[in-house]
C-alpha cells in the first residue's frame, strides 16, 4: 500500500506526525517539496533523498519512527532501519549482512588498502572489497555486532564519505566526481596560462620595482591552483599519513607545498627564484592525467549497463479479468505478465503463449536473437523484438539471473588478484625509496649548490612517482575483464587471469559440457510388424506432454498430434497413460517391455514403448557432442594443453565422445570423490589444472581446481563455486579465455617494463638537475598515459 494513503498534507511527509504551525522544514523528493515536522525528520529524509532510495517512501506500508535527537544525517542512524536497507543491503545468512556502498573520494588504488585496514579492525565486520573503478565497497557485517551507521561514520571520519550503491546515486557521484573534476582542471589550466605570461616578464629582465609586483601576482594567481585543484593530493597524502602508510600522493604533495613555499617565502624576502608558473604546470598536467585516467576507466564501463536500465519500472500483468500496468516491483512469482515486442522483459519466467526472438546479448555476448515459444524460458532484461508474449514469471528483483549476474560481476570487480594487491605494496616501498632517495639528492646539491637543492629534489619527487607502475596492471586486467564479459565470459574470481597461462592440463566433463546435454531421437527400431514409426513417436510424445524430463525434449517435434490421459510418472523407471483407449508405457526395459526383453544397442540410452499386448518399438537415444567441442580441443591442443575426459557416465558412452572427438586420456563411471581424487593426484605431481563442468557432481572438482569453468546451463551450486561463469550456451569462449589471458599477461609485462625503464632513466637525470619541475610533471603524466593506452588494446579482438 503506498505511503499516500496514510499521511496527510497537514502532517509530516517522514514520521506522520501534525505540522508545526510557525516553523518550517522542506525537502525536496523526487522532484515535490514535502514538509517535515522538525530538523530530525528533515534531515533524516534529506538523507534518504540524497541517498537515492526516494522509492522508500513510495512503497512503505506506515509511516516512518520519529527520529530522536541524535538521528542525524550526519551519524547515519537511517541507514540502521531495515526498510532502508533493503534497497543496498544484501542478507547473506542469519549472522551476517553485505552492504553495497558508493564511496566518494577515492583517487587511487592506495585508497582501497586504507579503508580495508581501517573497517577491518571494527569487530564484526568481516571482510571488505573496493572496487575503484566504480567507487563500490562490498562490506560483509555482522548486524547483531556493529551497526551498519557506526561502519559508515567511521567511513566518513577517514575522509571517504559514503553513500547507499543504489543506480541513482551511482549515476548522481559520477556526474559530481566529474564535474568536480573539470573545475579543478579549469582552475589549474586558467592559473598555468596567467602565471606563465607573468613568468615571461620574470625572466626576460624586468626592472627591480616591477619584480616585486609581477612576483606577487604570480602569486596571486598560483594560490588558487594550490588551495583549491590540488586539494585531492592533499587529501590523499594525509589520509595515508594519518593511517602509517605512503602512497604515491605523498611525494607530489610534497613537491607541491615545498615549491610554493620555498616560491612565497622568496616573494616576501625579495631574495631567490620564484617557480609559481611551473608549480601551477605542474597540478594542471597531473590532474589532466588523472582526469584522462577518470575517463578511461569510465569508458571502461560503458559496455555494463546496470540492471535499472535494463528491466523497465513498469509491466502490464493480467488481474481480475483484464490486463493492467502495475509497478515492476508489485510481480510477484505466479503472475501473469504480457510483454509486447520492443519491451524489455521484466522478471525470468516461462512463455505460456506466442512466439518471438529475444535479445539476450547482455546476458550471454551473443548477438543473435534467440527464439522463444511456448513452454521457453526467457530472462529478466532481455528484449522481445518480434511479437507480444505471454509468461508466467518464475523469478523477480534480486532473484533473477540478471541480478545474479550484476553480483557476480561486482564481486569480480571487488576481488583483488594477488599480483594486483603485490604491486600496491612494492609501490608503496617504491614511494619511500624515493622519498630517502630526494633527501640525499637535496643534501648533494646542498654542498654542490645550495640554490638549486630545493627544485632539484622537487623534479626527482615528481619525476620519480610511480604513477605508471600504479596502473600498469589494474588497468589491463579491467580491460581485458570487461573484452571478456562481451564475449560472454563472467569472471568471478580475481586470479583467473593471472593463472590461465600457468595452466597445463584440462579436466573436461562430458553431459553437458562436451555434450549439449539435450536428449535426441538416434533411433527407432519398430518391434512389431505393421506398426507405423511416425504414429509411434507421436505415442511417445503425448505420453511426454507436459514433462521437463530431458528425455521428453527428444520428441517436442511430435508433439500435439495426440492427447493423452491418465498419465502418470514413474520416477527412475518412465510414463504411462491412455490414448484412443488404448493403455501405452515408454521408458526402461524393465518397466516397459515384456518379460526378458534387454536392451540391444550399448551406444546411448535405449528405452522402450509397449501397449497392453506387449512391446512395440525400441527407442535410442543420444546425447550429441557439440558442434564446437572439436574446435576447442583443437585451440587448446595448439596451446600446449594436454586434454582429458573426466566423466560419471557409463564406459561405452564415454568411450563414444573421446573416440570422435579423439581424446586419448578419459575416464568413466567417476563419482565424485573420484573426479577430486584424480584432480588432487595431477596437482601433488606439478599439474596446474583448470576444470570445465556444469552438474552439482562437478562441484568438489570445480572448488579445488587452479581454474574453474561452469557451463550456462550449469547447476546453481557449480556456477556458484566456478571461477569462470560462461554466459552463452557454447565452448567457444573458453578458448578465448586462455588466449585473452595469455595476451593480457604479455601486456602487464610490457607496461612493468615501460613504467620500470622510464624512471631508470628520469631518476639519474633529474638527480644530476638536468630535469625542471615541469618537464618532470609532462614525463610522468606521458608515461601513465601511455601504460593506460597500452592497456586499452586488450579492448580489442583479433
Amino acid at each position: 500500500m503506498p505511503e499516500a494513503s496514510t499521511v496527510t498534507p497537514n502532517d509530516c511527509y517522514h514520521c506522520g506526525l501534525p505540522l508545526p504551525r510557525h516553523e518550517h522544514y522542506p525537502v525536496e523528493i523526487d522532484g515535490v517539496e514535502r514538509l517535515m515536522c522538525c530538523p530530525g525528520c528533515q534531515a533524516v529524509a534529506t538523507a534518504i533523498a540524497d541517498g537515492g532510495l526516494s522509492r522508500f517512501y513510495q512503497y512503505r506500508q506506515a509511516s516512518s519512527q520519529k527520529p530522536t535527537d541524535q538521528s542525524t544525517s550526519s551519524d547515519y542512524q537511517i541507514y540502521n532501519d531495515p526498510d532502508v536497507q533493503s534497497e543496498f543491503v544484501l542478507p547473506l545468512s542469519r549472522q551476517q549482512n553485505q552492504a553495497n556502498l558508493l564511496l566518494q573520494g577515492i583517487t587511487c588504488a592506495a585508497c582501497t588498502w586504507l579503508i580495508e585496514k581501517h573497517l577491518l579492525a571494527i569487530d564484526g565486520v568481516e571482510s571488505v572489497r573496493i572496487n575503484v573503478t566504480s567507487f563500490r565497497a562490498q562490506i560483509v557485517f555482522e548486524p547483531d555486532v556493529v551497526d551498519l551507521s557506526d561502519i559508515m561514520q567511521q567511513l566518513a571520519l577517514i575522509g571517504y564519505q559514503p553513500h547507499p550503491a543504489t543506480d541513482e546515486a551511482q549515476v548522481k557521484l559520477e556526474q559530481r566526481e566529474n564535474r568536480l573534476a573539470l573545475m579543478r582542471l579549469g582552475v589549474a589550466g586558467f592559473g598555468m596560462m596567467q602565471a606563465g605570461m607573468v613568468a615571461v616578464g620574470l625572466y626576460t629582465g624586468a626592472a627591480d620595482q616591477w619584480q616585486i609586483v609581477l612576483r606577487w601576482l604570480s602569486l596571486l594567481l598560483s594560490t588558487p591552483v594550490v588551495l583549491f585543484s590540488a586539494q585531492p593530493f592533499f587529501r590523499a597524502a594525509w589520509r595515508s599519513l594519518r593511517a602509517g602508510q605512503l602512497v604515491m600522493d605523498v611525494p607530489v604533495s610534497l613537491a607541491i607545498i615545498l615549491g610554493f613555499g620555498a616560491s612565497l617565502w622568496a616573494t616576501v624576502t625579495k631574495q631567490g627564484d620564484v617557480y609559481f608558473e611551473s608549480i601551477a604546470m605542474f597540478v594542471f598536467l597531473l590532474l589532466v592525467g588523472r582526469y584522462l585516467e577518470m575517463r578511461s576507466r569510465a569508458r571502461s564501463r560503458i559496455g555494463r549497463s546496470n540492471v535499472a536500465q535494463l528491466i523497465p519500472a513498469v509491466a502490464t500483468r493480467w488481474q481480475e479479468g483484464a490486463w493492467v500496468q502495475v509497478a515492476v516491483r508489485q510481480i510477484s512469482c505466479g503472475d501473469r505478465v504480457r510483454i509486447d515486442a520492443g519491451q524489455n522483459i521484466c522478471a525470468d519466467g516461462v512463455v505460456l503463449s506466442g512466439s518471438t526472438s529475444v535479445n539476450e546479448a547482455f546476458i550471454t555476448g551473443e548477438s543473435t536473437p534467440v527464439a522463444k515459444a511456448a513452454g521457453s524460458t526467457v530472462i529478466a532484461g532481455s528484449e522481445n523484438i518480434d511479437s507480444p508474449i505471454e509468461i508466467t514469471v518464475e523469478s523477480v528483483g534480486s532473484g533473477t539471473r540478471l541480478s545474479a549476474v550484476e553480483r557476480l560481476i561486482q564481486q569480480a570487480e571487488a576481488d583483488k588478484p594477488q599480483q594486483l594487491a603485490l604491486a600496491d605494496r612494492v609501490a608503496r616501498y617504491f614511494v619511500a625509496g624515493v622519498l630517502l632517495v630526494c633527501l640525499a639528492v637535496f643534501a648533494v646539491w646542498s654542498w654542490l649548490d645550495s640554490s638549486r637543492a630545493l627544485w632539484v629534489a622537487l623534479s626527482v619527487l615528481v619525476v620519480t612517482c610511480p604513477c605508471a607502475l600504479a596502473l600498469a596492471m589494474p588497468t589491463a586486467l579491467t580491460t581485458a575483464t570487461e573484452a571478456l564479459r562481451k564475449r560472454g565470459v563472467l569472471i568471478t574470481r580475481g586470479h583467473v587471469l593471472e593463472t590461465l597461462p600457468r595452466i597445463d592440463r584440462v579436466l573436461l566433463d562430458k553431459t553437458g559440457t562436451l555434450t549439449t546435454g539435450r536428449m535426441s531421437l538416434d533411433q527407432l527400431e519398430v518391434v512389431r510388424q505393421g506398426e507405423n514409426k511416425e504414429y509411434l513417436l507421436a505415442v511417445i510424445a503425448a505420453l511426454e506432454e507436459g514433462s521437463r524430463h530431458p528425455i521428453a525434449n527428444a520428441f517436442n517435434t511430435w508433439r500435439h498430434q495426440l492427447k493423452a490421459t491418465d498419465i502418470q510418472q514413474h520416477l527412475g523407471a518412465g510414463v504411462e497413460g491412455v490414448i484412443d483407449g488404448k493403455h501405452y508405457r515408454f521408458g526402461r526395459f524393465d518397466f516397459a517391455a515384456v518379460s526378458g526383453a534387454q536392451p540391444t544397442s550399448t551406444q546411448g540410452l535405449q528405452l522402450s514403448l509397449s501397449d497392453e499386448v506387449g512391446q512395440l518399438a525400441k527407442v535410442t537415444l543420444n546425447d550429441p557432442i557439440r558442434d564446437e567441442a572439436s574446435t576447442l580441443l583443437h585451440r587448446l591442443a595448439s596451446l600446449d594443453l594436454q586434454t582429458e575426459l573426466l566423466s560419471g557416465d557409463a564406459p561405452a558412452n564415454v568411450e563414444r565422445v573421446a573416440t570422435q572427438l579423439n581424446i586419448n586420456t578419459y575416464r568413466s563411471s567417476a563419482t565424485p570423490e573420484d573426479k577430486l581424487s584424480h584432480l588432487a593426484t595431477c596437482q601433488d605431481r606439478g599439474d596446474t589444472v583448470a576444470m570445465i563442468g556444469d552438474g552439482i557432481n562437478d562441484v568438489p572438482v570445480l572448488a579445488k581446481a587452479d581454474v574453474s569453468f561452469a557451463m550456462a546451463q550449469a547447476s546453481e551450486l557449480a556456477a556458484t563455486h566456478a571461477d569462470v561463469l560462461l554466459l552463452a550456451d557454447s565452448l567457444d569462449p573458453i578458448s578465448d579465455t586462455f588466449e585473452k589471458a595469455a595476451q593480457t599477461r604479455k601486456v602487464i609485462r610490457q607496461n612493468l617494463t615501460l613504467s620500470l625503464l622510464y624512471n631508470a632513466i628520469a631518476l639519474p637525470l633529474a638527480a644530476c638537475g638536468l630535469v625542471t619541475p615541469w618537464a618532470a610533471a609532462i614525463g610522468m603524466t606521458a608515461s601513465s598515459l601511455i601504460v593506460v593506452l597500452n592497456a586499452m588494446r586488450l579492448a580489442r579482438w583479433s
